[in-house]
């Protein structure tokens, strides 16, 4: 080989290697996490192996929140009063109180499930951020009786069979709205405490009652009974982000239309969310 011919194949080696190595810095990265923050699909910038995160936007759509959690009753019911005696069809009289409504806590379930959660950020700082988030979803609310009471849809009441259940269920479907406030305190590297307050309302798009016996079998009836269609509450969460969060949350308006005030409220897992 002539030298001016090696000379020119050894300047073109020299010019490919920083355009190479330009073109890799370029390239970007898909990068798909699961977690406690649902499914993120982000682009990064790869330079090396050292990855740098696009910066997040003001505004987002959070895609999939979903809460796991036990149910109790807050009964506030004044048993005494002619409303509620009349409500409570049961010919003993010293059976009209919260004992009536007794439930299995293990298997009082509360699930809610928000798709789509619209997120603004307020705050961005180095250790502080702040979010207003706003969504729809699902409320879902199902009380398991320790008691063999039924819902009278007719006249509006409750009763108690003379069937032992072996299954007594009371379940609520709400169509919800909710609106939250949350926020980021940064503890250490890559640790970030995440709290939060917020509102629901919702709308009673079900009601039902299942019972299972040995006389009768699975018995369902899905009817508007006594309960109320419009519901709000209140909601907070405390957790570690992207390990774990716990939501707790308080419906304040009762249940019941009249004769009776039993709250339901809630405690459990939040998976996903800001």
């Amino acid at each position: 080989m002539k030298p001016i011919h090696v000379i020119v194949a050894l300047g073109l080696t020299v010019i490919s290697i920083p355009s190479f190595a330009q073109e890799k810095a370029k390239k970007k990265k898909t990068i798909i996490s699961i977690g406690s923050d649902a499914v993120k699909i982000t682009k990064s910038d790869s330079v090396g192996d050292i990855e740098i995160e696009k910066e997040e936007k003001p505004f987002e759509i959070e895609v999939g929140m979903v809460e796991v959690g036990i149910n109790a009753l807050h009964d506030q019911t004044d048993y005494n009063s002619a409303a509620a005696k009349d409500f409570i069809r049961i010919p003993d009289a010293t059976q009209k109180n919260e004992n009536l409504f007794t439930l299995e806590n293990a298997k009082s379930i509360n699930v809610n499930v928000y798709p789509i959660l619209a997120k603004f950020r307020l705050l961005k700082t180095e250790r502080q951020k702040m979010y207003l988030s706003a969504g729809v979803g699902l409320q879902m609310y199902n009380f398991r009786f320790t008691k063999n009471i039924v819902y009278v849809d007719s006249v509006p009441s409750v009763a108690m069979s003379p069937i032992l259940f072996t299954k007594n269920k009371l379940g609520f479907t709400y169509l919800s709205v909710p609106l939250m406030a949350t926020f980021k305190t940064k503890l250490a590297e890559k640790a970030w405490l995440v709290y939060g307050v917020g509102v629901t309302g919702g709308y009673r798009i079900a009601s039902w009652t299942k019972h299972v016996s040995g006389e009768e079998g699975k018995v369902k009836n899905h009817d508007k009974f006594n309960f109320n269609d419009f519901v709000g509450g209140v909601t907070a969460e405390i957790g570690l982000d992207n390990y774990f969060r716990l939501y707790a949350s308080y419906q304040l308006t009762p249940m019941h239309e009249n004769a009776l005030i039993q709250n339901p409220y809630c405690i459990g897992f939040r998976l996903g969310g800001m």
